[in-house]
């Protein structure tokens, strides 16, 4: 039976200790997008999976259609017609985009496959809603939006017409935003729900009908989208008004501080991940690396870091030649780094925060002396970042691991950047916080340029990455397809993204 309209009532959920959901209503109907905000934390996540029946509410009823409905697994979930897209997508890389939508269901034709009526299923949906695929590819082969839409096409085939999206925009480049939204205003077009979950706000005012705002587990908000901006919604989020726009003077560039040469680097798996790169940066301007994830970035940022051997080339920091130096060589000549995977190479998550705050510094004066802690310099050192860097902690004896992510990010940078670097790596500094630790995090880059500081900042989100840079190298395969500057039409950079569309710049001067 196709969903008309879904309701959550006065719904809550209790952990031991936490209170995620707090008496909270929500509704969603039929030909409609109805966008979910709010900060981490605020129990965005938690209402979605007590809907999907992943959790059991500890209070409130979930009513379908005017029913009541008792959902006790996912299973029920899809039975009532309401299904789930992970940001993580729950594919089976081998398999081929047909046997991923068969799999777990029953084959028309008991213990014989069926995959033949299946592909003709999918083909259909695939025409009526604009969701291109080839169904025998395998995923593997796919891109990311490709994927994305088997995803879809699953939840469809098994008849569900409420669609939960969980931060569906992440991994994808600006054209393959475009093309998932079209795909789903002709979901909704064509009578189905949608709930929309993004921290991106001009994506919800680009395409939701309605947004619900949590702040701290309550509903503190509910607008026509039509009525409201993008200040306003953020200020619901955090309960002050936020900057989400910087103005910045002109950049004072001095020397080189970074320079990169003919850089090459592999990944895990021992392929060549960064190949023939080469850039300068300059004192005092931010410069930002575009790309879409798995194009080589994180490898970059770990080899200039010193903790991913380069196979070729040179990386010069203040005319010092640091190829393949330790990362304690590195961070002594003067670079900070603050990696996209924080919780395994930003800090110890059993360490205490004074702890992680010391980690590089603990072995010199005024912190030690011939070898001994000088304890009280200590205190007084982790008490002065953890003020001035705003990192909300019970104490500085609390292990690093139950502070939130944003608090985490900013403990990071007030030990890299205490020490006055000439070079912050930056990669990916707000992935996964909240606007609120957003906006510190962007004040205190800008910060860093004003001070004179070089910035390389390594990021998916392409309106971070046109707010905060004064040039923007595209990054694709592992190699720089052009420089551009941040007023470049989003177009223009998706399509370099995509490797389809490059600048005549020269890559190391412009």
């Amino acid at each position: 039976m196709p969903i008309e309209t879904v309701e959550l009532r006065n719904v809550s959920k209790r952990f031991p200790g936490v209170l995620a959901n707090d008496q909270v209503n929500f509704d969603v109907h039929a030909g409609e997008i109805h966008a979910l905000l709010g900060e981490n934390g605020a129990g965005k996540s938690t209402l979605m999976k007590i809907l999907y029946a992943m959790y059991r509410p500890t209070e409130g009823e979930i009513f379908i259609n005017g029913k009541l409905a008792e959902l006790r697994s996912p299973a029920d979930a899809l039975a009532n017609g309401i299904g789930m897209i992970h940001q993580h997508f729950q594919l089976v890389p081998g398999f081929t985009v047909v046997e991923n939508v068969a799999l777990g269901l029953k084959s028309s034709r008991g213990p014989l496959t069926d995959l033949d009526v299946v592909t003709k299923r999918v083909q259909e949906l695939a025409t009526q809603y604009g969701l291109s695929v080839e169904p025998n590819a395998l995923v593997w082969q796919l891109a990311v939006g490709q994927q994305q839409r088997v995803e879809i096409i699953k939840a469809l085939y098994r008849d569900a017409s409420l669609l939960i999206l969980d931060e569906p925009t992440a991994v994808l480049t600006p054209q393959e935003v475009k093309e998932f939204f079209d795909i789903l205003r002709r979901l909704r077009d064509a009578g189905n729900a949608l709930i929309f979950i993004s921290h991106k706000l001009y994506e919800v005012m680009a395409i939701s009908d309605r947004v619900t705002v949590l702040r701290d587990g309550r509903v503190v908000g509910r607008v026509k989208t039509a009525d409201t901006n993008q200040k306003e919604l953020a200020r619901m989020m955090v309960g002050r008004d936020v900057i989400t726009r910087w103005d910045k003077p002109p950049a004072q560039q001095g020397p080189v501080v970074l320079k990169i040469e003919h850089l090459s680097a592999a990944n895990d798996k021992g392929i060549t991940a960064v190949r023939d790169f080469s850039l300068e940066v300059r004192a005092g301007e931010i410069l930002g690396i575009a790309g879409v994830s798995g194009n080589g970035q994180r490898e970059l940022a770990e080899a200039i870091a010193g903790m991913r051997r380069a196979t070729a080339g040179t990386i010069w920091v203040d005319n010092q030649n640091v190829t393949n130096q330790s990362p304690a060589q590195v961070s002594a000549s003067g670079v900070a780094f603050v990696p996209e995977e924080r919780m395994t190479m930003g800090v110890v998550r059993e360490f205490t925060v004074a702890e992680n705050a010391i980690l590089e510094t603990h072995a010199y004066p005024p912190l030690a002396n011939r070898g001994v802690f000088d304890f009280g310099q200590i205190n007084d050192h982790c008490t002065r970042l953890v003020r001035e860097y705003d990192v909300k902690t019970p104490s500085l004896d609390t292990p690093v691991k139950s502070l939130s992510g944003g608090n985490i990010q900013k403990l990071i940078l007030a030990r890299e950047l205490d020490r006055a670097p000439r070079l912050l790596l930056a990669a990916q500094p707000t992935r996964g916080v909240d606007i609120g630790a957003t906006e510190y995090i962007h004040k205190r880059l800008i910060e860093q340029r004003a001070n004179g500081t070089a910035v390389l900042l390594i990021s998916e989100d392409l309106e971070e990455v046109r707010a905060l840079s004064d040039r923007i190298a595209v990054m694709y395969e592992g190699q720089i397809v052009g420089i551009v500057s941040p007023d470049s039409k989003m177009e223009d950079l998706g399509l370099m993204m995509a490797g389809i569309k490059g600048n005549d710049a020269n890559p190391s001067t412009c």
